[in-house]
């Protein structure tokens, strides 16, 4: 009797098993960069859309390939630009002289893995045009509604650095996002294996190499699974202080929505069952918060002169707090 109360309540060997094998057929091409891999996985399992920011050259399109890739899915891909109309995006109407009735020619954004290359190039018009279809998996044209087919996921890239030519994504965009992901310059040590890599690599597409792990079916079924792991009472307690704290914080102009809530707790879901586990602990919180709100707080301008980023605040707010045991 007591070994079964050590056993797992919900059986995720496989879940845990497609995990690694996605990971280890990414790490084939992708040298380090294991926090971006690991959080796009947990947004995958949790529902989610990702920002993914970082300097030219990190991987960042590279990697949204390569997940893509690892699944049997439609992978499409968009380049933002100044000149870019929602209808390019979405799709319009085509009259069909044949017939003489006007016909939906769907747009790029009709995929499961949707990557959205440099987001913040292309105008609020067109911005605004992933507002319903992310958090809505469906699109309106001419007062249709077209239902994307699950899963449904946008991976989108931006730049930090860059100014000319760009635009900022509004609040409520960002909102939509699970997570945002800050990519680092990879180590001296990790730059030599990647130049080490691609000087042995043949003379094939890069992805080539990569095996499917995954079908639509299996990660409907992951899903379930990641939404039935258990969370304590405390530990949504814990969520919620965490989150109510940015709303009153002196460095915050603007905290974070209830929806920050809920993508904190999907996301400590998905990492504990990443995992092996079919509970949350706080170290799941922990992981997943800073990602999770970076780009839903703004600081005070007094914050920003000073310096301070949004990870340094979010940091200070959870240390300010007592972590349930």
């Amino acid at each position: 009797m007591e070994e079964d109360i050590f056993q797992p309540r919900t059986d995720l060997s496989e879940l845990h098993e497609a995990v690694m094998q996605m990971r280890m057929e990414i790490g084939k091409v992708i040298v380090g960069q294991e926090d971006m891999v690991k959080l796009i996985m947990a947004a995958l399992l949790a529902d989610g859309h990702v920002l993914i920011e970082g300097v030219p050259g990190v991987a960042k399109t590279l990697t949204a390939r390569l997940v893509a890739k690892c699944i049997a899915l439609h992978f499409s891909r968009i380049q933002f630009t100044p000149d870019l109309m929602p209808s390019d995006v979405l799709g319009t109407s085509v009259f069909n002289p044949r017939e003489g009735v006007f016909q939906f020619k769907r747009g790029p954004i009709f995929g499961n893995i949707v990557l959205v290359d440099e987001i913040n190039r292309a105008p609020a018009k067109t911005q605004a045009a992933l507002f319903e279809v992310m958090e809505e998996k469906q699109i309106t044209v001419d007062g249709y509604s077209h239902i994307m087919e699950k899963p449904f996921m946008v991976l989108a890239t931006q730049n930090p650095v860059e100014q000319e030519g760009t635009y900022r994504l509004p609040e409520a965009q960002l909102d939509r996002f699970l997570f945002k992901i800050s990519v680092p310059y990879p180590t001296e040590e990790e730059e030599v294996q990647i130049l080490s890599r691609f000087h042995h690599l043949p003379g094939e597409e890069i992805t080539a190499r990569i095996k499917e792990i995954l079908t639509a079916a299996h990660i409907s079924t992951l899903r379930r699974q990641v939404r039935a792991i258990l969370i304590e009472e405390k530990l949504l307690r814990f969520i919620a202080k965490i989150v109510t704290a940015t709303r009153s914080h002196k460095s915050i102009y603007l905290g974070a929505s209830p929806r920050a809530s809920l993508a904190i707790m999907s996301s400590a879901k998905a990492t504990a069952a990443m995992q092996g586990r079919d509970f949350v602990t706080p170290e799941d919180i922990l992981e997943m918060t800073v990602p999770v709100l970076r780009h839903r707080i703004i600081l005070t301008p007094e914050k920003e002169m000073e310096g301070g980023t949004e990870d340094d605040v979010i940091r200070e707010i959870i240390q300010s707090l007592e972590i349930p045991r």
